[in-house]
C-alpha cells in the first residue's frame, strides 16, 4: 500500500528545521504484514528527545528512515500467525519487543531483548528485512516502529494491547515516556514510601518520573530544571519543591531540603551536567538512575574512593527495566485512577506537514510532549 510518511535522509541538518526540512514527507510503499506481523493505522504518535537526537546526529542509525516510536492505533490487519490480537483492538507500541529466547528475554529483563536491539541497529524489523521502500530503495525502521507515517507494519510484539476508551493521543505516550519515566522510579531504582528523591530534566520521561515518585509516596520530591513553566508544573504534578538547575546554589538548596542529600536522585536529561549534580546530591548510600540518553562519546566520571567508602550506586535505566505486558496495564490503571495525568503533559497536536516545526519546539526545550496525528 501506498502512504504518507516522514522521511529522514540525512543527519545533522542545521536548524531552523522548518526552513532545512530534515524530514521530507514522502509518499511511500509499506508492504503487507508477514508472519507474526500486524498493520496498525497510527492515530497518535509523540515526538520524543531521541528522535530528535537522531535528526541532529548526536545518534547515528541507518538512513534513509522514517522516524518515530512512540504511539498508539488501531490494529487494520493482523498477519499470519497472530492469535492474541484482531482488527480494530487499540494498541499502544512499545521499542523494545521480547523474542523470549535470548538470554536477556530467559533472565527476565526482556526490555534488553538482544534481537530487538540487534535489528534496531541494522533498521530492520525482528523478522529481517524491511517493509518501507521508496522508488525501489529500502527505508529502514526506527526501533521497529516507524510511526511518523499514516500507517506501520510492527512485530505483534512490539504492541501492547489498550482498553478502546482510553483517548489514543494519551495512550500514545505510554510507550516510551510513560514506561521509561515511571519505571526507573518504580522498577529500576524501586522508590520506597517516604524517601527522598531528585528529578532532573522535566522533559516527558522526567515529568513522568516525578508523578511516580508521588505514586510511590518519596517525600520530600524535588524537580530541577532550567525552565520555569517546567518547574511550576512538576510542582502540579506533585513535586513538592522546585529547584532551578541553573541557581549557584542548587545542589546546597537540595541538601539542606534534605539534611544532607537525597536517597534517590534521577537523570532524565541525557547531559554530563546533569548526570554530575544528581551524583552530587546524593547522601550516604544514595542510588543514581540514568534514563536519559546521552552522546555515545560522552563521559561522566566517578571518584572510586567516595563511591566505595559512601557505599554509592550509579545505575542505568532502560524502558523502565518494563515487562510491557505486565507494567502497562498497570499504568494505565494509575492513569485511569487521575495518579498518572499524562493528557497534562500535552503540548499541542501536529500533522504531519508540521513534524519539522514540531522538533524546532522540541529543541527550544519550551515544549513537553507534543502529539502528531498523521
Amino acid at each position: 500500500m501506498k502512504m504518507k510518511a516522514a522521511v529522514l535522509r540525512e543527519q545533522g541538518k542545521p536548524r531552523p528545521y522548518v526552513e532545512t526540512q530534515p524530514l521530507a514527507i514522502e509518499e511511500v510503499d509499506l508492504d503487507g504484514p508477514a508472519e507474526g506481523e500486524i498493520l496498525v493505522e497510527i492515530a497518535a504518535a509523540g515526538l520524543c528527545h531521541s528522535d530528535l537526537s537522531t535528526i541532529e546526529g548526536i545518534r547515528p542509525r541507518p538512513i534513509p528512515a522514517v522516524l518515530g516510536h512512540e504511539a498508539a492505533g488501531i490494529v487494520r490487519v493482523v498477519g499470519p500467525g497472530v492469535s492474541e490480537l484482531k482488527v480494530d483492538d487499540h494498541v499502544v507500541m512499545v521499542f523494545v519487543m521480547s523474542c523470549g529466547v535470548c538470554p536477556d528475554c530467559h533472565g527476565g529483563r526482556p526490555n534488553l531483548c538482544g534481537s530487538s536491539i540487534a535489528a534496531k541497529a541494522k533498521g530492520e524489523l525482528v523478522a529481517g528485512g524491511r517493509r518501507l521502500h521508496l522508488a525501489g530503495t529500502d527505508i529502514n525502521h526506527a526501533a521497529g516502529i516507524s510511526c511518523f507515517a499514516e500507517y506501520a507494519v510492527v512485530d505483534q510484539r512490539s504492541v501492547v494491547k489498550v482498553p478502546d476508551d482510553v483517548p489514543l493521543e494519551d495512550a500514545a505516550v505510554f510507550g516510551c515516556a510513560v514506561i521509561t519515566g515511571v519505571g526507573a522510579v518504580l522498577n529500576t531504582a524501586g522508590v520506597p514510601e517516604g524517601a527522598s528523591v531528585a528529578v532532573f530534566g522535566l522533559g516527558g520521561v522526567g515529568l513522568n518520573a516525578v508523578m511516580a515518585g508521588a505514586i510511590a509516596g518519596a517525600h520530600p520530591l524535588i524537580a530541577v530544571d532550567v525552565h520555569d513553566e517546567k518547574l511550576a508544573l512538576a510542582c502540579s504534578l506533585g513535586a513538592s519543591h522546585a529547584i532551578h538547575a541553573g541557581s549557584p546554589t542548587a545542589l546546597d538548596d537540595i541538601k539542606d531540603l534534605t539534611g544532607g542529600g537525597v536517597q534517590f536522585a534521577f537523570d532524565m536529561a541525557g547531559t554530563v551536567k546533569a548526570l554530575e549534580m544528581a551524583y552530587a546530591c546524593l547522601r550516604t548510600g544514595g542510588v543514581l538512575t540514568s534514563a536519559g540518553l546521552a552522546p555515545a562519546d560522552a563521559e561522566f566520571a566517578l571518584k572510586p574512593y567516595e563511591m566505595v567508602s559512601r557505599e554509592l550506586r550509579v545505575q542505568g535505566s532502560y524502558m523502565g527495566s518494563c515487562t510491557p505486558s505486565h507494567d502497562l496495564p498497570k499504568y494505565l490503571d494509575y492513569y485511569r485512577q487521575g495518579r498518572l495525568p499524562v493528557d497534562r503533559l500535552r503540548s499541542g497536536t501536529l500533522g504531519l506537514d508540521e513534524i519539522n516545526l514540531g522538533f524546532d519546539r522540541l529543541s527550544d526545550g519550551q515544549v513537553v510532549r507534543q502529539i502528531l496525528k498523521p
